[in-house]
């Protein structure tokens, strides 16, 4: 029997070369299902191209969010300073002008190729064989979105069709977990700036418009505002006099769904047992001597709202009890009526009193204690806060330059270092007070210290009174008028000098004597 003849070895080695590319495709699809990051997917798809195929530098780009540039995703054998380095627009060089048009480029020889810019590996450099470059598009339906290319050493023999169609398969294999990854990424990127969003809108809430301050102290009142306004739980603000009770019962009705609803307001303090009863509960025509007519107590104009008590701890103990019952039942009886009446209303309480030693000395109930402390809120005296002190300061002569028609541009450096040396007994309403002399007595746009209280003046951080002999007093003055016109001209000395009617000489002078540094221009 005659032996069959073996086959051409062109076409043995063909059939080598399908094999392998089978074997390579069929391993980039197990990568690509099970690979569980993107970036591990795709540096192991340029591996298999690598040992299976002999396909070096092997490259994958994708375009940036904006589609203006391509960056290196993953790439064989390259550091990571060079994948960073290694950026192209559309429409630039081989790998650019396959961007732009959609369709793979074959370069035969890279270094017969002008167009081929090489940034990423420097071929030409580091390389003394000729290199052949094949570069595909990783596309999703009709849209370009990276690119995928490989090296081969030169070889008139070697099939770069085939190696275009294998590039062009593994790409569109590639596409779709990019697609994939990249909805993904979508989706996470909305949450995420849905919840930056959020949590933006949740910021604006824990700062009331009506309130000032940045610090810890009152990011943590913020809070407690936020958590409590959609809410009908009694709230007791709790706070030395002066530090803005009211302010926080204002934002927790206004931030709530009461806000449509009444906001109204009695100060237990102002008021005698009599005159706070029936002004609480209203009375009947007749019930004493000159109630003429019948009228509506807080409670019932508040209906449907809030009702802020304030000074809460200054209750007399017959009205306690009066109180209690429209706590726990939200009913009450005006002065001199039998009539039973409902109310639908929200009660936040203040005081500024040690309501546990008010128990303990028996001069509160302890019952109606409970019953307003379910939620309350601790607002720190400014000393606590210094941190806002400037902040408010600036609140406060923005006020009051406008209500008395003056510019005062800022506050001097002396006047800020007494402020924050006070200890602010009468709290943020010391401090307006304190603003709105100041503004009033300044006559060239600045609050200096001696617009200050004499409170705040026998501070060792004013510099200019209360301390030293006079020459030192007139020097601390003279420093603070430099300072000033330096502010004022923008850190220019020539026109600080001119604002002062004096010599650029003589100005340097002072300043240098008296400690103050000119900025270098």
């Amino acid at each position: 029997m005659p032996s069959q003849s073996a086959p051409p070895k062109s076409h043995a080695v063909h059939l080598a070369v399908h094999e392998a590319e089978l074997d390579a495709l069929f391993e980039i699809s197990q990568v690509v299902a099970t690979a569980p990051r993107q970036r591990q997917m795709l540096q192991s798809v340029l591996d298999v191209l690598h040992v299976r195929l002999g396909m070096t530098r092997g490259t994958i780009m994708l375009l940036s969010r904006d589609g203006k540039e391509l960056m290196v995703e993953v790439a064989h054998n390259l550091s990571e300073a060079q994948r960073k380095a290694a950026l192209y627009r559309t429409g630039e060089g081989v790998t650019g002008k396959v961007v732009q048009t959609g369709k793979p480029a074959v370069v035969p020889k890279v270094s017969q190729e002008p167009a081929f810019l090489d940034r990423a590996y420097q071929r030409r450099t580091f390389t003394k064989d000729e290199i052949s470059f094949i570069c595909v598009p990783i596309t999703i339906g009709n849209e370009v979105v990276g690119t995928l290319s490989a090296d081969r050493v030169f070889d008139e023999s070697a099939a770069l069709a085939e190696d275009v169609r294998l590039l062009s398969i593994v790409a569109g294999m590639v596409a779709k977990d990019v697609q994939a990854r990249r909805m993904i990424d979508a989706q996470r990127h909305t949450l995420e700036q849905e919840n930056l969003r959020l949590r933006s809108q949740l910021e604006d809430k824990f700062r009331p418009e009506n309130i000032i301050g940045n610090s810890n102290a009152m990011r943590e009142v913020y809070r407690a505002i936020h958590q409590v306004a959609a809410t009908d739980v009694t709230v007791l603000i709790r706070g030395e006099s002066g530090t803005g009770k009211e302010l926080v019962a204002h934002a927790a009705h206004y931030s709530g769904p009461r806000a449509r609803g009444p906001f109204v307001k009695v100060n237990c303090a102002a008021l005698s047992e009599g005159l706070l009863e029936s002004e609480l509960f209203g009375h009947e025509k007749g019930a004493f001597t000159g109630a003429i007519a019948a009228r509506k107590g807080r409670i019932e104009e508040a209906n449907g709202g809030t009702l802020f008590l304030d000074e809460v701890g200054d209750f007399t103990p017959a009205t306690q009890v009066k109180l209690l019952r429209v706590l726990q039942e939200r009913q009450f009886e005006r002065v001199g009526s039998n009539q039973t009446r409902s109310v639908n209303v929200r009660i936040v309480c203040a005081t500024n009193s040690n309501l546990e030693k008010c128990v303990e000395a028996g001069k509160f109930r302890q019952d109606l204690y409970y019953r307003i402390n379910v939620f309350p809120i601790f607002l720190p005296p400014l000393r606590d806060r210094k941190d806002d002190i400037l902040l408010l300061a600036d609140f406060f002569v923005e006020k009051y330059s406008k209500r008395m028609n003056k510019e005062v541009r800022r506050i001097s450096t002396p006047a800020i270092n007494m402020m924050f040396a006070y200890h602010w007994p009468g709290n943020v309403r010391e401090l307006e007070n304190c603003i709105e002399r100041a503004v009033l007595l300044t006559d060239d746009a600045v609050i200096h210290g001696h617009h200050l209280p004499p409170t705040l003046q026998t501070s060792d951080a004013s510099e200019t009174v209360g301390w030293g002999t006079l020459d030192q007093r007139v020097s601390a003055f003279e420093r603070d008028i430099i300072i000033d016109a330096l502010k004022r001209s923008g850190g220019n000395m020539a026109a600080a000098a001119r604002d002062l009617g004096t010599t650029a000489r003589i100005f340097r002078y002072k300043a240098a004597a008296l400690g103050v540094e000119i900025p270098k221009r």
